[in-house]
C-alpha cells in the first residue's frame, strides 16, 4: 500500500516549456490525497526558489537533502563543511566562475556571466542578489551551484573530498555535502511520519533524483529523463508535457 509520494520540481512537477503544473498532475494529487497518500516535495532548490504551485506538500526536502522540514519543524540540517566552501570559492575566484550559494533563508550570486543568466532564464527564478565573491566566505552554505562545464567535475570533486557534485544540467553542477541526497531526506521524512520505505513512490527526471528513485518502493522516471536516469527507476512514465505523473498514478492505483 502506498502511503507517501515524493516529487521533484524541474522537469517533473514543472514543465521546462510551460513552467506550470499541469491539470493532470493536479488531478493525480487529488487522487493520491483521496486515497490517504501523503505528498512531499523533493528538490535541489532552496525554499526561497520554490514557486507557488496548485498542489500541497506536508514536508519538503530542499537543496538535495541538505535541509528537510515540515511547516513547524526541521527534520534534517547538514550544510557544506566550511573549509570546502572556502576551497570552492578559491576555485571560483581563480577560474572566474559564476557561482550561486544557497543558505538556509537566502541565495546569493557572485561573478555573474552569460551562462548564469541563461540558467536563471530557463528555470524562471528571480535573480539573486549579486555580491562580491569574498563576502560569501562568512555564509553557512547548504548548496552551491557551480556554473562550469562537465569536464571540470572530476577535478573539482577531488578538491572537495567531503562534497559530491550531482550534475543534472549541462550548464552547471550542484555541490552538496557528501552524505546529502534526496534519499536521505526521504528517510528522515519517513521516520518522522512512521512510513515504511516500501510504502513510498517517487517521481524524478534528473541525475540528482537517482538516489531517490532507487530508495523509493517504486521509483518512477519521467519520460523526459535521460536514459542514465531511467535505468535506475522501477518504471518509466510519459514526459512532463504529456501528463507523466497522472499516467503513472493511474497505473499504480488501478
Amino acid at each position: 500500500m502506498i502511503k507517501a509520494a515524493f516529487f521533484d520540481i524541474d522537469g517533473t512537477l514543472l514543465s521546462f516549456t510551460t513552467h506550470r503544473v499541469s491539470a493532470g498532475t493536479i488531478r493525480a494529487f487529488d487522487r493520491l490525497h483521496r486515497a490517504g497518500v501523503r505528498t512531499f516535495l523533493s528538490t535541489g532548490r532552496p525554499e526561497v526558489l520554490i514557486p507557488k504551485m496548485p498542489v500541497s506538500f506536508e514536508a519538503k526536502i530542499t537543496m538535495n537533502g541538505g535541509l528537510v522540514f515540515t511547516s513547524n519543524e526541521v527534520l534534517l540540517s547538514n550544510p557544506i563543511p566550511n573549509d570546502e566552501l572556502q576551497s570552492w570559492l578559491d576555485i571560483a575566484k581563480d577560474k572566474h566562475l559564476c557561482t550561486m550559494i544557497f543558505t538556509k533563508n537566502n541565495m546569493f550570486l557572485a561573478q555573474p556571466n552569460e551562462v548564469g543568466i541563461k540558467l536563471r532564464n530557463q528555470l524562471e527564478f528571480e535573480m539573486p542578489p549579486v555580491v562580491e565573491l569574498d563576502s560569501l566566505r562568512k555564509e553557512t552554505a547548504y548548496q552551491i551551484i557551480a556554473i562550469m562545464p562537465g569536464e571540470m567535475d572530476n577535478t573539482v570533486g577531488k578538491m572537495l573530498p567531503h562534497c559530491r557534485l550531482p550534475r543534472w544540467h549541462p550548464y552547471f553542477t550542484d555541490i552538496v555535502a557528501f552524505d546529502n541526497s534526496k534519499a536521505r531526506g526521504m528517510e528522515a521524512i519517513c521516520q518522522h511520519y512512521g512510513i515504511l520505505q516500501e510504502e513510498t513512490i517517487a517521481f524524478g527526471d534528473g541525475a540528482n533524483d537517482i538516489e531517490m528513485l532507487e530508495w523509493a518502493g517504486i521509483g518512477i522516471a519521467m519520460g523526459n529523463a535521460d536514459e542514465g536516469v531511467k535505468k535506475h527507476a522501477n518504471m518509466v512514465t510519459t514526459d512532463v508535457d504529456n501528463e507523466g505523473i497522472e499516467n503513472a498514478v493511474n497505473e499504480i492505483m488501478k
